[in-house]
C-alpha cells in the first residue's frame, strides 16, 4: 500500500506513547537500504518510518534535492504498495525554507523536520512556527517535528561540538508557541559513531520533559536523535518516558558498507587479478590468462546481501524499540 499521511502517522505516535513503544526512524539515501528496512519491517510486523535528509535528496537527485525528493518519493510509494504495514516518510533535519516549501508544496511527506536548533531560543521557535504556519496554509497534513537543545556531532549540515540538554520549563513553552507535533529533545546522545559507555545520557531530562508536558496538557511524542550508539538497555528506558520515535542512520551506512566488504573481501582473487596478472581494466581482461567472476562483481549480488543485512537489522531494532508486532496498518 502507498505510504500514508500525518495523521495515520500521528495515530501510530498516539498508539506509541499509550503502549510505551518506540517507531525507529530509518534514514535512507538510496534504495537498497530503502528496500531492506521494508523487508524487514514487513517481517517484524511493525510500521516503518523512512526518513530522507536534505543531503541524501541532492544524492539522489544528482545534486538536485527537488529532482530527489520526487524521486525517492514515486520509488518508496511504489515499493510501499507491496507491503501490508504502514510506511511513512520523514523529512529529516530541514534546514532550507525555500525546499521545506517545495516539499509541503509536492505533498510527499508524511512529517518534517525543522531543525533551528542552532538559532538562539526565539529564533528556533520563529522558524519552527513559520513551517507550522506554512503547512497551515497550504492545507497539507503533514505533521512538523521540531528540535530544542543540540545533539553533539554532525548530521547532514548541522554541526555541533557539544550537546546541549533540553530544559523542561522551556520545552513546556516552545510547543506551545510553535504547535510542533512532535519535539526532538537532547539528552546526551551524539550524532555519527559513538559508543553508549562514552555517552553522558540523561533519561531524567526526556522525564522531566513528559511530565512538564503533560502537567500543561500537551501530551507531545519526543524524539531521541543520534541513537546510534546507545545501548539496547538504554534505549528501552527512555521509551519509557515518551520517546516514540528513535532515529536511526550511522547504523545502517556502517552495515550497508560493511556487507559489502566482506563480500568483496571473502571473494577476492575473483575480482582482482593475482600478482604477475596486468591489471587490464580497459581492456577487460581481454590479453590475459585470467577474468573477474560476473557472480560476484554484479551489484545485484552485493545489492541482495545489502537489503538482506539491512532487514535484519531493522527487525532486531524493532524488537528492541517494542514496535515489532504493533503494526497499526497491517
Amino acid at each position: 500500500m502507498p505510504f500514508y499521511s500525518g495523521a495515520e502517522l500521528d495515530a501510530v505516535y498516539d498508539d506509541a506513547l499509550d503502549e510505551g513503544f518506540g517507531l525507529v526512524a530509518s534514514n535512507i539515501a538510496e534504495p537498497n537500504v530503502m528496500m531492506g528496512l521494508m523487508e524487514g519491517a514487513s517481517q517484524a510486523n511493525s510500521d516503518l518510518l523512512l526518513q530522507l535528509s536534505g543531503g541524501a535528496c541532492k544524492f539522489a537527485g544528482d545534486g538536485d534535492p527537488v529532482a530527489g525528493l520526487k524521486a525517492m518519493g514515486n520509488y518508496i510509494e511504489v515499493i510501499a504498495e507491496r507491503y501490508d504495514i504502514g510506511v511513512f516518510l520523514n523529512m529529516d533535519h530541514q534546514t532550507d525554507m525555500e525546499f521545506i516549501e517545495k516539499q509541503i508544496e509536492l505533498d510527499i511527506p508524511s512529517s518534517i523536520m525543522i531543525d533551528a536548533s542552532h538559532e538562539p531560543f526565539e529564533g528556533n521557535i520563529e522558524e519552527s512556527r513559520q513551517v507550522v504556519e506554512m503547512i497551515e496554509d497550504a492545507g497539507r497534513d503533514i505533521l512538523v517535528e521540531a528540535e530544542l537543545g543540540r545533539i553533539k556531532g554532525v548530521e547532514d549540515e548541522i554541526v555541533s561540538d557539544e550537546a546541549f540538554y533540553t530544559d523542561p520549563e522551556e520545552a513546556v513553552e516552545f510547543v506551545d508557541r510553535t504547535g510542533c507535533d512532535l519535539l526532538a529533545i537532547s539528552v546526551g546522545t551524539q550524532h555519527g559513531v559513538a559508543k553508549g559507555k562514552n555517552l553522558e545520557l540523561r533519561p531524567d531530562i526526556a522525564q522531566d520533559i513528559r511530565q512538564e508536558l503533560r502537567d500543561h496538557g500537551l501530551d507531545t511524542p519526543l524524539v531521541l536523535h543520534g541513537s546510534s550508539g546507545i545501548l539496547p538497555e538504554q534505549l528501552q528506558q527512555m521509551l519509557e518516558y515518551g520517546i516514540c520515535k528513535v532515529n536511526k542512520d550511522t547504523r545502517y551506512q556502517y552495515e550497508y558498507t560493511r556487507t559489502l566488504f566482506d563480500l568483496y573481501r571473502a571473494h577476492t582473487d575473483e575480482l582482482v587479478p593475482p600478482e604477475g596478472i596486468e591489471d587490464d581494466r580497459d581492456g577487460f581482461y581481454n590479453a590475459v590468462d585470467w577474468s573477474p567472476n560476473k557472480d560476484v562483481f554484479d551489484p545485484r549480488v552485493g545489492g541482495r546481501d545489502v537489503r538482506e543485512r539491512i532487514a535484519e537489522v531493522h527487525q532486531d531494532l524493532a524488537e528492541i524499540a517494542g514496535s515489532a508486532g504493533k503494526s497499526k496498518y497491517a
